[in-house]
């Protein structure tokens, strides 16, 4: 089977190949293809994979193209983690986000929504080569905001698109594993949308062992998600919230201490991976080993923001361990190529899963994946502050999805606007003019 990866040159690609060439590897990929529009990257990238091929028992055939045709033709899978603008266009959602006291985030609130704008055009224009090169071939989205893309590309893609996220598997895991010392459970209860979501109930041996994980403070804090927004919350909540939500429920705190750091996210990235990028296009023998130490720098710092000063770098090891997205994605795969049943945390089409949300959403759900497709649990009624927040949120990402269509700069300005984390249409209306100002894919999605 053929893997297209598009954003080959990505930093995380190397955990990819990592997957899908590991001795136990649940589907084999004979041919993994790696597309991207940076040839330097994509060189660095190449020569991690180098190193990390030898003296392994079986690996799939790997080369890289600057070439999208030459990429997917013929793709059985094609998975995608693109970056439109790059790490510096990050920055700049970010930033000018801070500069008027609103949260700069990469994928929730106004950052986000810049991101998506900027990247649309892309994804839809890729989507179109690939319905007519490899028609029948999975597409797997990785590419942020999530579930905004992964919206966006049904419509040219249909029920052949699916979007993957490791924060939900890897929050059920966590839990799992405070309870009962293992990540299996029988059945679970996760309802949101991407980076905005919650964990309500979780089976094992035929009873919900959620209420008592959070009747127990010593293994609570073991959870990173509660760690960030507070045992004495998440117990009222009577769920745990998915990461992201820290950035609701602590917006205040969350825009203090990101304006107030030496960096903002992105930047700390930027600099990163240009150093990552520089040092192993002048040391490709020493490729895999940069790679490795940037990787663990990269992981121990993530949500660093919502931790207190000095335990930035403080992240629980057993967070750190392998299994996220690649994972995620190989499982996909690997039920849909071999028909053996899975069940994985997915973005797809609501339908009737979410009552609330419009049938055509892609919400964050609970799925059985086998070779006929995809298949939405049923899961509990959603109701109260959660539908509330999905609805409202929803409505802002589909305005997005219709401004980038129709060149809406109106409809752009009012999806920014309407933003739970923007408490000011002007403010809305001055985030929207500077980031049509001071990022060029922003300003071409909207004009044209």
């Amino acid at each position: 089977m053929k893997l297209t990866l598009l954003g080959g040159g990505g930093f995380r690609v190397p955990q990819v190949f990592e997957a899908i060439a590991a001795d136990d590897a649940v589907v084999r990929i004979d041919e993994l293809v790696l597309y991207d529009t940076d040839p330097s990257r994509l060189g660095a990238i190449r020569a991690v994979i180098a190193q990390l091929e030898q003296g392994r028992t079986f690996a799939p055939t790997v080369t890289a193209t600057t070439d999208l045709d030459e990429a997917v033709t013929g793709a059985d899978f094609v998975f995608c983690a693109i970056r439109v603008g790059g790490a510096e266009g990050r920055t700049f959602d970010e930033r000018i986000a801070l500069d008027l006291g609103v949260l700069g985030q990469e994928t929730t609130g106004p950052g986000g929504l810049a991101y998506a704008i900027r990247t649309l055009p892309v994804m839809l224009a890729i989507a179109e080569r690939v319905k007519v090169l490899a028609p029948e071939a999975w597409f797997i989205n990785f590419t942020n905001p999530a579930g905004i893309v992964t919206e966006a590309l049904r419509r040219v893609l249909g029920m052949r698109v699916v979007g993957i996220c490791d924060t939900p598997i890897g929050l059920l895991r966590r839990a799992a594993v405070a309870i009962t010392g293992s990540p299996v459970v029988d059945t679970f209860d996760y309802v949101g949308l991407n980076h905005l979501g919650w964990l309500r109930s979780m089976e094992v041996d035929g009873r919900d062992r959620l209420p008592e994980l959070l009747a127990d403070p010593a293994r609570l804090v073991r959870i990173e998600e509660a760690r960030l927004m507070g045992l004495d919350w998440v117990q009222a909540l009577g769920a745990l919230p998915n990461e992201y939500l820290y950035y609701y429920y602590a917006n205040r705190e969350a825009v203090t201490r990101i304006r107030f750091s030496e960096s903002t996210r992105g930047e700390f990235l930027l600099h990163q991976q240009a150093d990552f990028y520089g040092r192993a296009a002048a040391e490709p023998g020493h490729a895999l080993e940069l790679w490795e130490r940037t990787k663990h720098e990269r992981e121990a710092t993530y949500m660093a923001e919502g931790r207190p000063k000095g335990q930035e770098h403080a992240r629980e090891e057993a967070d750190l361990e392998d299994g996220g997205y690649q994972q995620v994605a190989l499982n996909l795969m690997a039920a849909l190529a071999t028909g053996r049943r899975s069940t994985m945390i997915l973005n797809v089409r609501n339908g009737d899963v979410v009552p609330g949300l419009p049938a055509d959403a892609v919400v964050e759900v609970p799925c059985t994946v086998d070779a006929d497709g995809v298949h939405p649990h049923r899961i509990a009624p959603v109701g109260g502050h959660m539908l509330a927040l999905l609805q409202t949120v929803k409505a802002v990402e589909q305005l997005t999805i219709e401004a980038v269509v129709n060149r809406s700069a109106t409809l752009a300005w009012k999806a920014i606007a309407l933003h739970p984390l923007v408490d000011s249409v002007g403010v809305g209306r001055d985030l929207l003019e500077r980031y049509r100002q001071q990022i060029p894919g922003v300003g071409a999605a909207l004009d044209g």
